[in-house]
């Protein structure tokens, strides 16, 4: 217990400790700020996150499988969840794929109007983002994209998209580079949610 990360103590010792601390104290910023517009919009926390990820990514990651993946959640979870928003006329599911069985979700109408309303729940934690200097941002982002891919290689994080875990990312003395896009990438081009990301 003593060496516990929330243990005050223990964070004074050892500055892993404090920025443990500090990214829980962070990812309870964005269940205030869903839960916030959740309230204001009549949908739960997780079928707003469901909307906006339909609304930024390829079809074939619209499904419960991925969908469940994605946000660490069971299956039956997300089916609740699109069942809601189908009978709200939120999404329409896409069964043309050659699984029967299977389809993919896609936005409304008002699906793509409920987006509009919900996908700045996050900003007010950007406008403080905002206000590092460039050297901080890219430095902060630097971690982060190393953080998301160890977390993913350790089986921690179920899914991410990060250049460090793509087939196309590349590093030659301290160089990355992309292969896909034939370019070196300087530090704020790291993507963490790359739309061309596939699996090494």
């Amino acid at each position: 217990m003593k060496d516990s990360t929330f243990n005050p103590k223990q964070q004074e010792k050892d500055i892993s400790s404090k920025i443990v601390a500090g990214l829980e104290r962070i990812s309870e910023v964005f269940k205030v700020l869903l839960w916030e517009k959740a309230k204001l919009v009549g949908l739960s926390p997780i079928q707003i996150q469901i909307l906006i990820f339909i609304a930024f990514h390829k079809r074939n990651l619209c499904n419960v499988s991925h969908l469940a993946k994605e946000f660490n959640v069971t299956k039956p979870t997300v089916s609740d969840a699109i069942r809601i928003l189908d009978k709200k006329g939120l999404i329409i599911k896409d069964f043309s794929s050659y699984d029967s069985r299977s389809y993919s979700i896609i936005l409304s109408d008002l699906g793509n109007d409920m987006v509009s309303k919900t996908y700045d729940f996050s900003f007010p934690l950007k406008k403080q983002i905002d206000g590092f200097s460039n050297k901080d941002l890219e430095s902060l982002l630097g971690t982060l994209s190393q953080l998301i891919y160890k977390l993913n290689s350790n089986g921690i994080l179920t899914v991410q998209r990060t250049c460090y875990g793509c087939k196309f990312y590349n590093k030659k003395q301290d160089i990355d580079y992309c292969n896909l896009l034939q370019k070196e990438l300087i530090k704020k081009e790291i993507r963490l949610d790359c739309p061309e990301y596939e699996e090494k």
